[in-house]
């Protein structure tokens, strides 16, 4: 997610790092090299020029050229005029009423249905009942696409089949809701392929006679600026709550993202980052400003990870971690969900300074690290895994040769398992709201210490190996041990 404005930015801050002593005419450049970042994204050029104009008289302050480390104080200026670019974003709905009505607008290829499925499992996830309603007439396969969301999800999808006016449909959809203890009403309305007047001309009578309680707009994140005049014209004519940006998980470039806020004064409440239908995020400035600078998000990786495991099975672990019985089997369980194509990669994007290591592992080779992890475990007998400690040179050998795998492979692993298990088994003996004050507190330290993680760390001289080298070596080292066992032998 953004990844040529997040490079961009890291290099003007790299600009700046290491000069024994930064001037004005330093400073400058490399607020220039922000300025250029920020444009190559598509961002709305006097959205830019207000952003850098208050960037600027910040950073070229006495206060911030004569500090102990002036890079530190550009990102951190920098941070929060993002923050204030993004926010204030308030991602909750409110449900006050027995029923609520939410109205989803938007042009056609947006991902204005999906989305309609994704916002219903969001729902879904907060113990709310949803009803799907289909109010794109104009277009069959819509009503057939949301029947299909609604199968998957097990939500109820209203559809009256021959149907000419939509406002008919939205309001008898809002009845049979009461009926069936729904919460909330998500009205799918029609798309265009561009804004008309008799699109604006049907919402405006939906908005008018069903009166929603909020009416969201999903905007393509791809479009660019398109998407921010897309925003503006339908706000114009319908008041818009928020906004949903969908397709932020391709190569969007962040434009839309960071200006459409400034450019329509609506705030964009979630955004898509993905096709499933649990790939939804509400939007939290301080988080979205960290990751575009890659310093991670720790709130949302929480989240994620609270979303992999269902409540009962979450308080099983915690049993286990507070009576310090958690064991390689529980771990086992926890990688293999992280196995799931593109999970992994998605962790790592919440996590500070591992965009460098992500380019390097890629996702192929760290999902197979995994599998090799989880290979190690299987060669493991059941007291083995209920008692890592056990396990000694002999057995620690015996483990690698079972799993394919180096000894020293078996011996890292090992550790890493121990490092994982002391961290989370401190982490659950204090209250929920220490543990947050934790995650906070992580965060913190990553902006207030960037260069920690936004800096490459220093290779060495020697050359460095391809993953297919790495793997013949390894060929070569377990081909000459058993070379040697067999001379052994014919020597016994």
């Amino acid at each position: 997610m953004f990844e040529s404005l997040r490079t961009g930015l890291s290099n003007a801050f790299r600009a700046l790092q290491g000069k024994a002593r930064l001037t004005e005419a330093n400073m400058r450049e490399g607020l220039r090299l922000v300025e250029n970042s920020l444009l190559e994204a598509d961002v709305n050029v006097d959205v830019v020029r207000q952003f850098m104009e208050n960037v600027s008289a910040k950073a070229l302050g006495e206060k911030v050229l004569n500090s102990l480390d002036p890079s530190h104080q550009l990102l951190l200026i920098v941070y929060k005029e993002l923050v204030a670019l993004l926010g204030p974003a308030d991602p909750t709905l409110p449900l006050k009423k027995e029923v609520n009505v939410i109205m989803m607008c938007g042009l056609q290829g947006s991902g204005k249905t999906t989305t309609c499925g994704k916002l219903a499992r969001w729902l879904q996830e907060r113990k709310i009942r949803p009803m799907l309603v289909a109010a794109d007439l104009q277009r069959p396969a819509a009503i057939e696409q949301l029947q299909v969301i609604g199968r998957q999800l097990d939500v109820p999808v209203y559809t009256e089949p021959g149907a000419g006016d939509p406002v008919t449909v939205c309001r008898n959809a809002v009845g049979r809701a009461g009926q069936e203890g729904c919460k909330v009403v998500i009205l799918d309305t029609a798309g265009r392929l561009a804004i008309d007047r008799e699109l604006m001309d049907q919402l405006v009578r939906i908005d008018r006679l069903v009166q929603p309680d909020e009416v969201l707009l999903v905007v393509d994140g791809m479009m660019g600026q398109d998407a921010v005049q897309s925003a503006r014209a339908f706000n114009d004519a319908l008041e818009l709550n928020g906004l949903i940006m969908t397709k932020l998980d391709g190569d969007a470039r962040g434009g839309a993202l960071l200006s459409v806020r400034a450019v329509t004064g609506v705030p964009v409440k979630f955004i898509g980052t993905g096709e499933h239908l649990d790939a939804l995020e509400p939007l939290h400035p301080e988080g979205m400003a960290s990751r575009i600078l890659g310093l991670g998000d720790m709130l949302a990786m929480a989240t994620e990870a609270q979303r992999l495991v269902d409540e009962q099975e979450r308080q099983r672990m915690e049993q286990k971690l507070r009576e310090r019985s958690f064991t390689l089997d529980d771990f086992k369980s926890q990688l293999e969900k992280l196995v799931r194509p593109g999970l992994l990669q998605r962790f790592m994007s919440f996590m500070p300074g591992m965009d460098q290591l992500r380019e390097l592992m890629g996702d192929e080779d760290a999902t197979l690290a995994l599998r090799r992890a989880i290979g190690i475990i299987n060669s493991m007998t059941p007291q083995e895994r209920q008692y890592p400690e056990i396990i000694d040179l002999s057995r620690r050998c015996r483990i690698a040769r079972g799993a394919g795998v180096p000894p020293f492979e078996v011996n890292a692993m090992l550790k890493q398992f121990a490092a994982m298990r002391d961290v989370m088994e401190n982490l659950v003996q204090v209250g929920a709201a220490e543990r947050l004050q934790a995650i906070q507190q992580l965060q913190q330290a990553a902006i207030r210490d960037p260069f920690s993680v936004l800096q490459r760390t220093k290779k060495g001289t020697g050359k460095r190996l391809t993953s297919q080298e790495r793997e013949r070596l390894r060929m070569q080292r377990e081909k000459e041990l058993r070379r040697r066992k067999r001379q052994q032998r014919r020597g016994g």
